[in-house]
């Protein structure tokens, strides 16, 4: 057991299933020499050569295109946008093509790739180097979408998003990569994809969030609990399709109270399918209104610092609704 940071976990994630599977390679802007503009793949060229280690073009189309037709023959790729804000040229690559191979074909077409996605806010990237997407994949049906918070979820969920034999979009929050650590295991581990997990319980309110949002949630629980105000429970979704209903469920219906987190759009959000499943499957359980904080409906994310901290929910934003939520 060591500990390491989001960014460590991810690169010893990629670099284990290399070396386990020879048929796993990366791809992607600057993955080679440089490393990738977050270092994910430093020192991967030296190890693993250039056949595996592929330095592309800046053309998001035939990164895509290349890697689901290499999927379709057997191998793993794992491609990397360099930021998310740069993905849309190969949207129906991954929309059009990849999430519908296996069903389009009765399950006879596999398309075993993972895609890496850097997205969010919280880094004065600006317009164009800060989007969240994950809510066009959540609607996508035939894509997995997986969102971790912490190094260990997020080298045991890459492991199971490499070995999946579909495609599996997998979204790292960029302010994650070097301030969370924690404490990842030296063994090889896998965790399912598809499962939430309680990163704190609590029996007065249930959170639900994923990403960097997790970290801001278990601080201002932790402040309601110093303020004797509420015992919070918090929810990590991890993965957001498939989405975890069991779990949301089960919390929900213990608390009575239900806050729903996420730094994505607040209209058409993740956060609007679970605050309709908690209306329909948990009505008679709710003693509040089903609460949000969520950011606002302007395209992510201003530059200037002013408004990207008011663009952003915050932990004191969080602390603010479970509050009026407690209150009730």
């Amino acid at each position: 057991m060591a500990v390491k940071s989001v960014i460590e976990a991810v690169r010893e994630a990629m670099w284990e299933e290399m070396q386990r599977d020879e048929s796993v390679f990366v791809m992607g802007e600057d993955v080679g020499y440089r490393g990738g503009v977050f270092l994910a793949t430093q020192g991967f060229i030296e190890e693993f050569g250039p056949e595996r280690v592929i330095d592309t073009p800046l053309a998001e189309a035939s990164i895509m295109g290349i890697a689901l037709g290499a999927s379709f023959r057997g191998l793993r790729p794992i491609p990397e946008v360099e930021f998310a804000d740069f993905l849309w040229p190969a949207v129906n690559q991954l929309i059009g093509e990849a999430a519908r191979a296996c069903y389009g074909t009765d399950g006879k077409v596999n398309a075993p790739v993972t895609i890496r996605i850097p997205y969010g806010g919280g880094i004065r990237g600006g317009l164009f180097h800060s989007q969240n997407v994950e809510a066009i994949f959540f609607h996508t049906p035939g894509l997995k979408v997986v969102a971790p918070a912490t190094p260990y979820d997020a080298k045991g969920l890459l492991k199971s998003a490499i070995r999946d034999n579909n495609p599996v979009v997998f979204l790292e929050h960029k302010k994650t990569y070097r301030l969370v650590r924690g404490d990842v295991p030296d063994e090889d581990y896998v965790l399912p994809i598809g499962k939430a997990e309680v990163k704190r319980p609590g029996k007065n309110i249930t959170v639900v969030s994923y990403g960097l949002m997790i970290h801001y949630c278990l601080e201002a629980a932790e402040q309601l609990a110093s303020e004797g105000v509420a015992q919070v429970e918090v929810v990590d979704l991890r993965t957001l399709k498939p989405l975890d209903t069991e779990t949301v469920l089960e919390s929900v219906k213990k608390t009575g109270k239900l806050l729903i987190v996420h730094e994505d759009n607040i209209t058409g959000g993740v956060g609007s399918e679970i605050a309709a499943l908690a209306a329909d499957q948990a009505f008679d359980y709710l003693d509040a209104p089903i609460g949000r904080v969520c950011g606002p409906d302007v395209p992510t994310m201003p530059f200037a610092q002013t408004l990207e901290d008011a663009y952003m929910p915050s932990t004191q934003k969080i602390a603010e609704a479970l509050r009026n939520l407690a209150a009730y």
